[in-house]
């Protein structure tokens, strides 16, 4: 029966009967400090494997409602995720942080799952750079050995801006929210700051300079922690390699997550990243084109699916999105809200 709409009590009390269970199958949280509520939705998530997927929707930090009241308008329900990025918008000292950590307790109290992540600039840059004018485009080899060693200046920089989103985060463990914090993403193609840097140097060391700050320093311990390659894709100037070459390890990654773009649902992007997770979720973080009930059917493991912001109306039919949203596997808010 597609609908069940359990609240956080609920999900705490599924946590608490199968502990011992999810402990001896190795689902226990990276961060043994894990809140009750982080514990409980990553236990609901893992009851959903193989069974269900959740419907999710990203909105931009500036417009946190079109999107996934698009959706609303098109099928007549919500997403059962809602997702927003970190990364600051607006000019000067401005910046949007404040207004999604907001829009994020409404929509926990309405009952949504909440994903965020972090379009980091460059750490030696001004956050009012942006997505185009920062996260894109490459660093040197000097620039990013200089950024992932402690003490120097670089460094120090890429630590303030952690902090500074920490101190956003630690607002929604006050409120005991849980997290799917998806930092870093598509690591492995060559479009942003952080991609393309393979070994225990590269990305795998920055991963680990933000798990150790957020759950070692800041003890934020209401995340859980979505490592999200692109899926891979040899494409003109546009390539994204190997998941494996990127993962840091299975100590700091609770969630496997690929993003899909141009309807490009190769049974390999599903099927690689399992066998690299060894049992722990897999998910679509980003897609631009929805999956199918179909793809879904012959997928079975992506646990959620995310569209990409206004990619809900300029790369979907609404016919489609609506053949999705009442699939039989797929759950919605209306089957998971309080």
């Amino acid at each position: 029966m597609k609908h069940f709409k359990p609240s956080y009590v609920i999900l705490f009390i599924l946590f608490l009967i199968g502990c011992q269970t999810n402990a001896k199958k190795g689902i226990e949280p990276v961060n043994p400090n894990a809140t009750r509520e982080a514990r409980a939705l990553l236990s609901y998530l893992y009851s959903l494997k193989g069974k269900n997927t959740l419907s999710g929707q990203h909105n931009y930090g500036n417009e946190l409602l079109r999107s996934s009241d698009s959706v609303k308008s098109i099928t007549g329900t919500l997403p059962a995720v809602w997702g927003s990025d970190m990364l600051p918008l607006g000019r000067g000292e401005h910046d949007t942080g404040q207004e999604v950590v907001d829009e994020a307790i409404r929509q926990h109290e309405k009952g949504s799952i909440i994903t965020l992540m972090y379009h980091q600039v460059k750490p030696f840059d001004h956050d009012s750079l942006g997505f185009a004018g920062s996260v894109k485009g490459r660093v040197t080899d000097d620039q990013w050995n200089e950024i992932v060693t402690p003490g120097t200046p670089y460094y120090n920089m890429l630590i303030e801006k952690i902090d500074k989103v920490a101190g956003y985060l630690k607002q929604l463990q006050d409120r005991n929210i849980p997290i799917l914090w998806r930092p870093y993403h598509e690591m492995n193609g060559i479009w942003f700051w952080y991609g393309d840097r393979k070994g225990q140097e590269g990305f795998e060391k920055l991963w680990k300079i933000m798990y150790d700050r957020y759950v070692n320093h800041h003890q934020l311990n209401n995340l859980i922690w979505v490592w999200n390659p692109n899926a891979p894709r040899d494409w003109e100037n546009d390539q994204a390699y190997d998941y494996q070459l990127y993962y840091p390890g299975d100590k700091y990654v609770d969630i496997f997550s690929a993003d899909i773009y141009k309807n490009d649902y190769k049974q390999a992007h599903h099927d690689q990243l399992l066998t690299l997770g060894k049992g722990k979720l897999i998910s679509i973080g980003e897609c631009g084109e929805l999956p199918t009930p179909e793809i879904l059917e012959q997928q079975p493991e992506w646990v959620w699916f995310m569209v990409w912001a206004r990619f809900i109306w300029t790369a979907n039919e609404p016919d489609d999105v609506r053949k999705l949203y009442n699939a039989p596997m797929v759950l919605n808010l209306d089957d998971i809200e309080k």
